[in-house]
């Protein structure tokens, strides 16, 4: 007789890995909001945090690209969730979403003047799946994960977190909690998400937001990621607060820990490595055309990060092409017209 009281209604189930069928992540915004998943992105008050995510929904309204991404992807317009506690619908929210260019079509709200809504609510699941929103964001995180749920608790955050964990995996909708940092701030980013480290657990990519030391203007921000489980860290992203939502300047090669460290790249100082992947790509493109995979692959070969040789491939002047199924990398002074390419446009 099996005298254990955990044994009791648990059935053993075994599951081979040759029964899974592998499936690739899918992103919203690559590498750092992955569709499916949890996102953290966190930051003191101030610092910009709801005005970057309402102009990323902007922009996911009505199908633009997303800061810095992949000159080849396209995008439909998808519905996002906004849920907020922070700010009023009618005088900020939506003002500031439609001052971003929104669509007010595909931003929706959960009503919680009757009852709130904390990470386990069902209304969550119910409204993703009736509206097929591609993204939820909650804000700020210590008014939706419950008030029964002690944030300095593992055992209760992690809980908490599985109902979004769980959510986001069956409808393959994007979440991204927006959160406040706790005041340690000679610690690493990392350990700055307030409550438990569990709830940096949960979190497959952390971002987040600080201020630059450029004194010429205080509206500069840095976006770094934090953490990221699902691909390799992405670059750090200069943007600038505005009034019409948020301004993206550029990509830098800039670790979380160099950016809260207030360690500014100098102005008007040349980028050698940017020189030297430009001297690279026009190496590689010496003989004529070639796949974008492969200039891509030999690029970071050689050490170079995407955020560097993206900005050296629009100074070495080249042109993505597309033929057939494949899109190739090639500079106009060194290769004639082909006749396959004939009336096509050749984007810069």
């Amino acid at each position: 007789m099996n005298d254990n009281p955990n044994s009791f209604g648990s059935k053993l189930e075994l599951v081979k890995a040759s029964d899974i069928k592998p499936k690739q992540v899918r992103w919203l915004w690559y590498p750092y909001i992955p569709f499916g998943k949890v996102t953290l992105l966190q930051g003191d008050p101030g610092d910009g945090k709801s005005k970057l995510m309402l102009s990323l929904a902007a922009l996911l309204s009505k199908g633009a690209p997303l800061p810095f991404s992949d000159d080849e992807e396209s995008y439909e317009p998808v519905t996002i969730i906004y849920q907020t506690t922070e700010d009023d619908a009618d005088d900020t929210v939506v003002p500031r979403f439609n001052a971003a260019g929104g669509d007010g079509e595909r931003l929706v709200f959960i009503k919680e003047d009757v009852k709130r809504l904390t990470f386990g609510d069902d209304r969550i699941r119910e409204a993703v799946e009736q509206c097929d929103a591609k993204l939820l964001i909650l804000d700020p995180m210590s008014s939706y994960i419950g008030d029964d749920c002690s944030m300095n608790n593992a055992n209760e955050t992690r809980a908490e977190f599985n109902h979004l964990i769980a959510v986001a995996k069956d409808t393959g909708c994007a979440i991204v909690i927006i959160a406040h940092m706790n005041k340690a701030k000679d610690t690493s980013p990392l350990y700055r998400t307030n409550g438990s480290i569990d709830i940096a657990g949960a979190a497959r990519s952390i971002l987040a937001i600080t201020r630059t030391a450029n004194s010429a203007n205080p509206a500069e921000r840095y976006l770094v990621q934090v953490k990221s489980n699902l691909a390799p860290m992405g670059s750090a992203i200069l943007f600038e607060v505005a009034d019409k939502g948020v301004n993206f300047l550029d990509e830098l090669e800039m670790t979380a820990e160099d950016a809260f460290a207030a360690t500014a790249p100098r102005m008007g100082r040349p980028n050698d490595r940017e020189e030297a992947a430009t001297a690279f790509i026009r190496s590689l493109l010496d003989g004529g055309r070639q796949l974008a995979s492969d200039c891509e692959a030999k690029l970071e070969g050689a050490g170079f990060k995407k955020s560097t040789y993206k900005k050296a491939k629009k100074k070495a002047g080249v042109h993505s092409v597309k033929d057939g199924f494949a899109w190739y990398w090639t500079l106009p002074e060194v290769e004639k017209p082909k006749e396959s390419w004939q009336g096509e446009n050749l984007p810069t």
